[in-house]
C-alpha cells in the first residue's frame, strides 16, 4: 500500500532533528528501518504500549514503546507496524531491554517495507524526558511562527494600504524567509521574482522542470500557496529552498499569498501585467546592457521563450496605434516576447527555429501588424537575425536606434515594410551623434531663422520638402496645399534661413541640421 504523506500546517520538527536531540543521543539511538524517511515531520511525541495505538494516532506523531506486550508474537508485531504505517505515523522508536533485548527482525522487515522509520534505544531511556523535550520545543516554534505570521502579515496589510508596488510585497516576503520567491501563473510562467539576484537566478535555470519537481518531498525547502481571487486559481507563490521550519514556511506563503490577492483585488491588478511587467524588465535590462546576457538567460527561460538552439531575431515597433504586437504575435503562432518600453516603444524578440526563414516571417509580422486598423503608419524596425543568446542586447539597442532615426518621419520617407540599419543612411549617422555639443550648436545655428519664428508650420513643410528629396508635388499633396502656396512657403523658409534649397550643399547642410534638431527633440 502507498501513503501519500501528509504535510501537517502546525510547526514540526523532522525524525531526523528529534534523534540528534543531546537526551536521545544519550540512549545511543539507531535507525534499523526506513532509514530514506528521516525527514518526516513530527507533529507530536505519544507514549504507548497498546498493541491498537494506531487508532489512537491522528498522523505525524512519534510512538515511544518498549514492545512489553508484542514479545513472542510476530503477528502482533506485524500488525501493530502496519497500523502505525495505517496511521501515518512519523516514526516509532523500541527501546531494547527485557522485551526485546536486540531489534526483532519481523518489525524492522515490516517497518522497512511500509517506508515507517523504526529507531531502537540500546540505552535505558527515560521516554518522559523525551516527550518533555519535544513538546516544548513544538510549543516555542508554534509561539514563534505565530508571530511571524502577524508581523507579516501587519507589514504587508501596512504596505498595501501606503500603495506600495507588489514588488515591494515580495522583497519584504523574501527578506523574512531569506530565500528567493517567485510568483506564477498556472502554467508555470514566472511573473515576478524578489531576492537576492544571484539565488534567483540558480532557481530559475530550467525553471519549468523543476517547477513541476519540487515540493514533492517534505525536506527540500519549496513551499507553494495557491494565489486565488473569487474562487478562481490564477497563480501560485513559491518559496524556493526554504531553510527554516516548514510550518513557519507555509505560514509565511500563507500571509504572502493573502496580501498578493488583496493588493490585486483593491489596485485592478491582473496576472497578466505581472507577466507583461516581468518581460519588460527582461526586455529593459538586455536593452540596457548593465547586466550581462548570459545572466539573463535563466529569466528568459522562466519567462517562456525558447532559447536552445534557436535564432533571435530584435525588433522595435514605432506608433502601433491601437494594434498589438502581442496579439498578432500570438494570431501568426511566433514564439517570442513583448514588451512596451519606457519611450513608448514596443521590443519585440522573435525566437525562431534554425530552419525558419526570419526575413519572411518578420515581414510577415510587419504585413499583419500595418493591417490592423489605425496601424497603418506603424514602423517595425529590425535588426539581423542572432544566432546567439549573448549578441541579442547589441541587436535590441540597434532595432531601437534604427527605429528612433525614423520616428516622426515615415509618412514622408518611402520605407520598407521592415526598416533595417542600411535603410536609413544619414538619418542614423546624425542620430548616433545628436548628442555631440558641435552638432548641437550646427543645428542652432543652420536652423535659427526659423526656430525664433512664430510658424511653425514652416518647419514642418521644411521637413517634408527635405524628406521627400525636394519634391514639391509630394510635399503640396502631403501638406494639403496648392503648389503656388508651397511656393509661398519655401520662400518664406529661404528668406528667414538665408539659403538656397535648390543649391545641393546648402540644402543639404540644412537636412542634416534639421535631422540633429529632430533627434535632439527625441
Amino acid at each position: 500500500m502507498t501513503t501519500t504523506w501528509k504535510q501537517p500546517w502546525e510547526p514540526a520538527l523532522s525524525v531526523r532533528q528529534v534523534l540528534a536531540l543531546e537526551r536521545v543521543l544519550a540512549g545511543e539511538p539507531e535507525v534499523v528501518a526506513g532509514a530514506g524517511r528521516l525527514d518526516r515531520p513530527v507533529r507530536w511525541v505519544h507514549v504507548a504500549e497498546a498493541a491498537d495505538v494506531g487508532v489512537m494516532l491522528s498522523g505525524g506523531e512519534m510512538v515511544l514503546t518498549t514492545g512489553v506486550l508484542l514479545a513472542g508474537d510476530d503477528g502482533k508485531q506485524t500488525e501493530y507496524i502496519r497500523s502505525l504505517h495505517r496511521a501515518e505515523a512519523a516514526a516509532v522508536v523500541l527501546g531494547l531491554g527485557r522485551a526485546f533485548p536486540s531489534p526483532p527482525d519481523v518489525m524492522c522487515r515490516t517497518a522497512e517495507r511500509c517506508g515507517l522509520p523504526m529507531v531502537v534505544l540500546h540505552r535505558p531511556f527515560p521516554f518522559a524526558e523525551l516527550t518533555e523535550e519535544v513538546q516544548s520545543r513544538l510549543l516555542r516554534r508554534k509561539f514563534a511562527a505565530v508571530s511571524l505570521s502577524e508581523a507579516v502579515r501587519t507589514e504587508l496589510t501596512g504596505l498595501i494600504t501606503a500603495g506600495a508596488p507588489v514588488q515591494r510585497l515580495l522583497d519584504e516576503v523574501a527578506r523574512h524567509g531569506g530565500c528567493p520567491v517567485v510568483v506564477t501563473n498556472l502554467a508555470h510562467r514566472v511573473l515576478a521574482t524578489a531576492g537576492e539576484r544571484a539565488a534567483v537566478d540558480d532557481v530559475l535555470r530550467d525553471w519549468e522542470r523543476i517547477a513541476r519537481q519540487a515540493g514533492a518531498g517534505p525536506g527540500d525547502g519549496w513551499i507553494r500557496a495557491e494565489l486565488s481571487c473569487r474562487g478562481e486559481r490564477w497563480g501560485r507563490l513559491v518559496l524556493c529552498g526554504y531553510r527554516g521550519d516548514r510550518a513557519t514556511g507555509r505560514l509565511l506563503a500563507d500571509r504572502a499569498a493573502e496580501a498578493l490577492v488583496l493588493h490585486r483585488m483593491l489596485g485592478g491588478h491582473e496576472a497578466q501585467s505581472w507577466e507583461r511587467q516581468a518581460t519588460r524588465s527582461l526586455l529593459t535590462d538586455l536593452i540596457g546592457g548593465a547586466v550581462p546576457a548570459r545572466q539573463l538567460l535563466p529569466r528568459a527561460r522562466a519567462a517562456g521563450l525558447p532559447v536552445g538552439r534557436r535564432t533571435f531575431v530584435p525588433l522595435v515597433v514605432r506608433d502601433p496605434g491601437p494594434a498589438r504586437p502581442d496579439r498578432v504575435l500570438r494570431l501568426l503562432g511566433l514564439p517570442g516576447i513583448v514588451a512596451e518600453l519606457a519611450d513608448g516603444t514596443t521590443a519585440v524578440l522573435l525566437s525562431l527555429a534554425p530552419d525558419q526563414d526570419d526575413r519572411a516571417l518578420t515581414a510577415h509580422f510587419a504585413a499583419r501588424l500595418r493591417s490592423e486598423p489605425g496601424a497603418s503608419s506603424t514602423v517595425v524596425a529590425a535588426a539581423d537575425a542572432r544566432a546567439g543568446w549573448d549578441d541579442v542586447p547589441a541587436g535590441l539597442r540597434e532595432a531601437r536606434h534604427v527605429a528612433d532615426a525614423v520616428a516622426g518621419s515615415s509618412a514622408a520617407l518611402d520605407l520598407p515594410p521592415v526598416v533595417r540599419l542600411r535603410d536609413i543612411h544619414l538619418r542614423g549617422l546624425v542620430r548616433l551623434l545628436r548628442d555631440d555639443p558641435h552638432v548641437q550648436s550646427f543645428a542652432e545655428r543652420e536652423l535659427d531663422g526659423l526656430l525664433r519664428g512664430p510658424d511653425d508650420d514652416l518647419l514642418s513643410v521644411l521637413r517634408t520638402y527635405l524628406a521627400t528629396g525636394r519634391n514639391k508635388s509630394r510635399t503640396a499633396q502631403l501638406h494639403h496645399v496648392s503648389r503656388p502656396a508651397l511656393y509661398r512657403r519655401l520662400e518664406a523658409i529661404q528668406g528667414r534661413l538665408g539659403v538656397d534649397l535648390d543649391d545641393f550643399e546648402q540644402a543639404a547642410s540644412v537636412h542634416i541640421a534639421l535631422l540633429a534638431h529632430d533627434a535632439q527633440r527625441g
